[in-house]
């Protein structure tokens, strides 16, 4: 059976997410009104395009034996016995979550991921690590 865990949304990141795309987009306008270059214009729609991709796709999928992480253009594959540990984490370093409500998930050889399902406790029980 699959199941699909959207990632939590800390509202200060959204606002930082929507503020930075305002601020590309509207910075695009004026470029492109002021006739200035394409490029410049397409990398400021990057700026707008980038974040949204993230906020909308970034997702744990969890289907039979495998944990599917999905972020924009980023993605991994998890194999769900290879999972050694899973804990709480507020920890701010880069990675596929859009909330300081972290879970760090070690697997494999020495391999972790911190993600932010907003069902946290559901997710666990997917996964096989409830407590």
């Amino acid at each position: 059976m699959e199941r699909v865990f959207r990632s939590k949304v800390d509202s200060w990141l959204l606002l930082v997410l929507l503020a930075a795309m305002a601020a590309c987009l509207y910075a695009a306008y004026e470029s492109a009104r002021a006739g200035g270059s394409w490029p410049v214009v397409l990398t400021l729609l990057a700026g707008v395009g980038l974040p949204a991709w993230l906020l909308a796709s970034t997702r744990y999928l969890v289907s039979g034996n495998a944990l599917k992480v999905t972020s924009g253009p980023f993605s991994w594959h998890i194999d769900i016995d290879s999972i050694t540990s899973v804990r709480e984490t507020h920890n701010p370093l880069s990675s596929p979550a859009l909330s300081l409500d972290r879970l760090e998930i070690h697997y494999g050889r020495g391999q972790s991921l911190m993600i932010s399902p907003k069902e946290k406790r559901q997710f666990l029980v997917a996964i096989g690590h409830a407590r």
